[in-house]
């Protein structure tokens, strides 16, 4: 068997193949799930509060199709992503230390309900102050909407996909901390540029009044705050691996040592 001290640049190319492969073959997998999902997913969507006074139309022949697909290839990337990351966690899971590979594979099912918690965060609460406003400043023109339906998914899919990114944000700083590449002091003194980025994105996302605005930023905000917490916490364990590390090298120099 190849081990992977002995393992040539080939041997590492030809693992990330098979690896890749796998993923690609759980994607599609999934996506023929997705497209039995598709229709009770976009079904329930339409009779949802929130949609049930938009009456919904095709302005293009392929319209509900692309809809239909659109949903079926999405439902099969979020329900592939474990698999996705877990092969990936499997080809760099060697040139880690044994608490490392512990704690990286707990990233996969926290980094997968952070963005559920993102999708559900932004259709449930960000969503429909959007479509309340939009709404609003329609009535205030006395304009009478029509909406094609490939309009209204788009638009929601460009509402709620990115929270479910954004929700990334602590994993994302607990293995750059692990990495060395951040620290929870360096966290800290960003914190003003921070927050102030935080605004400008909000003020992206959220319609142009208070209470949307801060509907989106508190919860960035608490982020980033659980983020240093988190970061801290990750510092602490890489510093504690780092010591038990250099101690058993110098342990097996002096073990070396003696038996010369």
């Amino acid at each position: 068997m190849i081990t992977e001290k002995n393992m040539t640049i080939y041997d590492h190319l030809g693992e990330l193949r098979t690896r890749i492969i796998w993923s690609f073959l759980a994607f599609l997998v999934f996506l023929i799930a997705g497209f039995f999902l598709a229709k009770p997913v976009i079904v329930y969507l339409q009779s949802d509060p929130i949609a049930k006074d938009i009456q919904m139309n095709a302005f293009h022949l392929t319209d509900p199709l692309n809809v239909y697909v659109s949903f079926a290839f999405f439902i099969g990337l979020v329900l592939a992503a474990p698999v996705a990351l877990y092969q990936l966690w499997a080809f760099i899971s060697p040139g880690l230390y044994e608490n490392e590979r512990r704690v990286t594979l707990m990233y996969i099912p926290i980094s997968f309900f952070l963005f559920l918690l993102g999708l559900t965060f932004s259709y449930f609460i960000l969503f429909p102050l959007v479509v309340s406003f939009m709404g609003n400043v329609a009535d205030s023109l006395s304009v009478e909407g029509e909406y094609g339906i490939q309009e209204y998914f788009s638009f929601l899919f460009n509402i709620t996909i990115p929270f479910g990114f954004l929700f990334q944000f602590p994993v994302l700083i607990m293995f750059l901390t692990r990495l060395g590449i951040v620290t929870p002091d360096f966290l800290k003194k960003i914190r003003k540029i921070a927050y102030f980025g935080i605004l400008i994105v909000a003020g992206m996302i959220a319609p142009p009044e208070l209470m949307s605005h801060m509907m989106v930023t508190l919860p960035l905000i608490i982020l980033y705050e659980i983020s240093i917490l988190i970061s801290k916490a990750a510092y602490k364990k890489r510093i504690k691996a780092e010591m038990e590390a250099l101690v058993k090298e110098k342990e097996a120099e002096m073990e070396s040592a003696y038996n010369e």
